[in-house]
């Protein structure tokens, strides 16, 4: 999981991503309130790990953002130091998921995370065929069609023409994409992501004249987007705040 750890001890930021670097995930540190949420309106994120104390603006002040304006269903995991009752009624109200009590413990920390993640998204029992309008994932053959037409994908493509197919309207910054796909925190050359887009772009028509576009959002990544004809212009018929969890009607082809 890519993983926002808003934390404004250096040392407890430190552990916090040491810990979640060894179980395999991408911790993006932050010492301010205002520097994740401006982060949250061009990166992409699984979940996040918020402290309450912090610069600025506060991490209560940062989950009511994230809830109210943003309109994000990203899942939150609250920890501090505060443990009296009337505090983490007042977490839990604001959007929170869970709230841990400072000290933390790795294992237990690493399973509360995980706990939270897996039930922000709706269980499946391991799809072997996902539907997405015109579209029709294979996930057994690893296989996509279009109007009934096997298209000729490459594992790589696939992948991601299968995440972009289960985020429609999500905008999905690049350093996720990496992530996600390629499984790893180091950017690849930005011009092969950008040939891969394209690729997919042009194999599954995802143009307007279609009533698809696939495009690219200068500085931040990418988006997905469904059309409809209004009269006789295009418009966009299904578009979602950022960090918007995948949809519960397109679960996860499995791997």
């Amino acid at each position: 999981m890519r993983i926002a750890i808003l934390e404004d001890d250096p040392s407890q930021l430190e552990l916090l991503s040491h810990w979640l670097r060894n179980a395999g995930h991408f911790p993006q540190p932050f010492e301010q309130g205002t520097a994740l949420l401006r982060a949250l309106e061009r990166e992409t994120f699984d979940t996040l790990l918020l402290d309450w104390n912090v610069p600025d603006v506060s991490g209560l002040e940062v989950l009511k953002q994230v809830r109210q304006q943003l309109g994000s269903g990203i899942p939150v995991l609250f920890t501090t130091a505060r443990e009296a009752e009337a505090d983490i009624v007042a977490v839990l109200r604001a959007g929170a998921d869970d709230y841990l009590v400072k000290p933390l413990r790795r294992i237990e920390l690493l399973a509360r995370l995980e706990a939270v993640a897996r039930r922000s998204l709706v269980e499946s029992t391991q799809p072997q065929r996902i539907d997405v309008d015109i579209f029709r994932i294979d996930c057994q053959a690893r296989a996509l069609a279009r109007d009934g037409h096997v298209l000729d994908l490459t594992a790589k493509d696939f992948d991601l023409a299968v995440f972009f197919l289960r985020n429609v309207g999500r905008l999905l910054s690049r350093e996720y994409l990496w992530e996600r796909i390629w499984g790893t925190s180091k950017q690849l050359n930005s011009r092969s992501l950008d040939t891969h887009v394209s690729r997919i772009r042009n194999k599954l028509s995802l143009m307007p004249e279609y009533g698809w576009r696939l495009g690219a959002i200068y500085g931040h990544g990418y988006r997905l987007e469904r059309l409809k004809k209004v009269g006789q212009t295009l418009v966009f018929s299904e578009r979602s705040k950022i960090d918007r969890l995948p949809d519960a009607e397109v679960p996860e082809c499995p791997n």
